[in-house]
């Protein structure tokens, strides 16, 4: 499958109609209209319909559409999944998976309610028994896709508190990106509540670079340059990734069993990083 870059996903309310017609000019790469903490109960069913007919509607380019629907149990889940399926977006996002049984109940529903197969399925990790299961979580259904890591709602559940470097979500956020890669899911960082402190979050957009997630969720548009800016390789390391791989394959055309790059010594994997960094590169540029 061909790289699609998931750097900068932002969150809209569904319930903001303006809002709704901003994203079409924001250069984020995914949209996830949201019909659950960003919507007031009495406006959930409008924000419904406005997500939908958004989907069906089109016109938001390169960016990819995600819905995310209220959780399972709630007064809104049922309805809320029956109309997203019909309206087909990019994918479907679930708060507050807990366990490999549910995401496959959410599958099976899916494709009872007539969700093609292109729509997939988005989990969000944000309680401590998701974060314990995460393997099995995200091994569960073959139309599970991403996790996304719902920070605030698991600094509540653990009774932590907020601190620079996030500490006390240090385990959480490699344990997701660890079943992640295990499974060949796209991991997505959690949000960075300070809208007005980029230099704090483009701080935690790097570590979460560091750490190996794809991509950040983001709450206002100011934040989709810093977080693409992150994400995206510059033209030096493209430069050296593609010098990499002719090295390599030069070597192995001429029957060498060591190869040396820049005085360290080369092998497979490095070959595959640099493979993603170009892959990575191509399609931002594609854009």
């Amino acid at each position: 499958m061909s790289y699609r870059p998931r750097r900068s996903v932002l969150y809209l309310p569904a319930s903001n109609a303006r809002a709704l017609a901003k994203a079409r000019t924001i250069d984020c790469d995914a949209i996830i209209l949201d019909l659950e903490d960003a919507v007031a109960p009495d406006a959930k069913p409008a924000a419904r319909r406005s997500a939908c007919e958004a989907v069906r509607g089109g016109r938001y380019g390169h960016r990819e559409l995600i819905v995310r629907v209220n959780a399972a149990g709630t007064a809104w889940h049922e309805d809320d999944l029956a109309a997203v399926c019909a309206a087909a977006p990019d994918a479907i996002a679930v708060p507050k998976v807990d366990s490999a049984e549910q995401v496959r109940s959410l599958a099976a529903a899916m494709g009872r309610l007539g969700a093609p197969a292109s729509t997939r399925l988005w989990a969000m990790i944000e309680t401590p028994r998701a974060v314990l299961d995460a393997d099995r979580i995200l091994g569960a259904s073959d139309r599970l896709e991403a996790a996304v890591l719902g920070t605030n709602d698991l600094v509540n559940e653990l009774h932590a508190a907020w601190a620079p470097g996030r500490a006390p979500l240090a385990h959480a956020l490699q344990a997701v990106v660890c079943a992640a890669r295990a499974n060949g899911r796209v991991a997505l960082d959690g949000v960075y509540n300070d809208v007005h402190d980029l230099q704090g979050f483009e701080a935690e957009c790097r570590q979460g670079l560091e750490l190996g997630f794809d991509g950040k969720t983001l709450i206002h548009p100011g934040q989709v340059a810093v977080a693409n800016g992150v994400w995206a390789p510059d033209e030096t390391a493209v430069a050296e990734a593609r010098e990499l791989i002719a090295v390599f394959d030069r070597a192995l055309a001429a029957g060498s069993g060591v190869v040396a790059f820049h005085g360290r010594m080369i092998e497979n994997l490095h070959v595959e990083a640099a493979r993603r960094t170009v892959d990575m590169y191509e399609a931002v540029s594609a854009r």
